[in-house]
């Protein structure tokens, strides 16, 4: 049954964030916890996304803030600046790897991971979660031109949950957006319930062993 399914949310923010720019729309992310609270027991959201350490103001921080104080938890880097053979600036900022060690790490303790990319790197991770008994679901679209998702990855993937169709759930009223008052309020969605957790799990992702308390997803 639904109500039976662990499941952890993987969200790569670059790849969302220009995805749902494409198709027209902005992700209500509470909306997005409540959607998947109700489809089982969310025991983690995840959120990745790389900051430029030097930018005396980053636009994404007001969203950083408020996701990390309304149940997700966010994963953060420095992006590394290079220049490239034709001497241009570049600016790297990868979560791949991130990503994929909370996902390995965390697939014995769910039954669904949902992953919110269209990367095309993350398709033998999901490979690799499915023979550890998980169900992968991809989230991403195919209704652009071109698909924002990789061919391969879709494939692979038990599931895929096409973002357009998602639209009238998850998006959100660009009036309502997160802000800094929301932070100092502490606005909180509804908690889940944690899976049962092994040693390591309680002190990496805060999740408490054999215990039915309730828990930031």
């Amino acid at each position: 049954m639904a109500g039976q399914q662990r499941i952890a949310l993987f969200i790569d923010g670059a790849n969302l964030y220009a995805t749902t720019k494409t198709l027209g729309f902005d992700i209500d992310y509470k909306r997005l916890l409540k959607e998947f609270q109700g489809r089982g027991t969310l025991v983690r959201a995840f959120y990745y996304t790389a900051l430029v350490e030097d930018q005396e103001y980053s636009s994404i921080r007001p969203l950083i803030d408020w996701l990390d104080y309304n149940g997700y938890r966010v994963v953060t880097k420095p992006t590394k600046e290079f220049v490239d053979s034709a001497g241009r600036r570049k600016v790297k900022g990868n979560m791949d790897i991130e990503l994929a060690i909370d996902a390995l790490e965390l697939a014995p303790y769910v039954d669904q991971m949902v992953i919110f990319s269209g990367d095309g790197d993350f398709r033998s991770l999901v490979e690799a979660l499915q023979r550890r008994g998980v169900h992968v679901s991809v989230a991403s679209t195919v209704t652009t031109q071109p698909p924002m998702v990789a061919d391969e990855l879709r494939r692979q993937a038990d599931e895929f949950i096409e973002l357009a169709h998602m639209a009238s759930k998850i998006g959100r009223d660009p009036s309502d957006r997160p802000n800094r008052s929301a932070v100092a309020e502490g606005e909180r969605p509804d908690r889940a319930r944690p899976a049962v957790a092994g040693p390591g799990l309680e002190r990496r992702y805060g999740i408490r062993q054999n215990q039915g308390d309730d828990v930031d997803v």
